[in-house]
């Protein structure tokens, strides 16, 4: 009898694989008479809010050269986004460095560089709503950020992307395990117990723009970039009773 029992029980785990995304464990427990169920689920939405990484990358004869050309461009960056009315507390300063030049890069430098011996960057995030992500971009890479253009796509509260994605897998867990009873001739009762993992947004960043020596003419118009989905997965583990 246990034999043709744990037989079923194989069967039944290898239909219920049709199930997309879903990974799970089965056990039956004489005691408590319970089906336990895993199952893990993703739910998308589009994005709410959009960072915007933007940067500059400089370079000088000197320390003191390099450092002058660096704040000509930070001040002129913040004082474009500040015009056109980006708000201050939206744009976060993520690093900035003035280094001398190894004696690879000075080997290899371009030949318009040739005479440069240090190099400044400077980097900012900018959140702004996907729609104005272009524009921010456009902005900044106009005023002399030559190393902009990664964004990174998300949601203001992903509370609730987690939810339903938590909500799916429950889901799933519950037609696994109805399934599961079937094959064995018994049925499903309540849900005993439930608990859930969210797992870890997935990022889709733009690649970033290489440095470009000139300037960018005014009356060229912003990319066209369009808003990107945001994805979160939960794993959900689900205890059910037998009736």
């Amino acid at each position: 009898m246990r034999s043709t029992m744990i037989a079923a029980v194989a069967a039944t785990l290898f239909a219920a694989t049709s199930f997309a995304q879903v990974n799970q464990t089965l056990s039956i427990n004489k005691d408590n008479r319970s089906i336990t169920v895993s199952a893990t689920d993703t739910a998308f939405a589009m994005a709410d809010q959009a960072v915007v990484n933007i940067g500059y990358q400089a370079y000088g004869e000197d320390e003191q050269s390099a450092y002058a050309e660096g704040s000509r461009r930070s001040n002129a960056i913040t004082d474009a986004l500040a015009a056109a009315h980006v708000p201050a507390d939206s744009i976060e300063s993520q690093d900035q460095n003035l280094q001398p030049l190894n004696e690879y890069e000075l080997k290899n430098i371009p030949a318009s560089l040739k005479n440069m011996k240090f190099r400044i960057t400077q980097s900012w995030t900018v959140r702004t709503t996907p729609n104005d992500a272009a524009h921010v971009l456009d902005i900044a890479v106009k005023a002399g950020a030559n190393q902009s253009g990664s964004i990174g796509w998300e949601m203001k509260d992903p509370s609730a992307l987690e939810a339903a994605a938590s909500a799916k897998a429950l889901s799933h867990a519950q037609a696994i395990a109805a399934r599961m009873a079937e094959g064995l001739h018994i049925k499903v009762g309540s849900l005993l117990y439930a608990s859930n993992q969210p797992q870890e947004a997935v990022v889709r960043p733009m690649m970033a723009m290489r440095a470009m020596a000139a300037p960018m003419a005014k009356d060229v118009r912003p990319l066209s970039i369009s808003n990107r989905r945001v994805e979160r997965s939960s794993t959900v583990f689900a205890i059910f009773a037998i009736e």
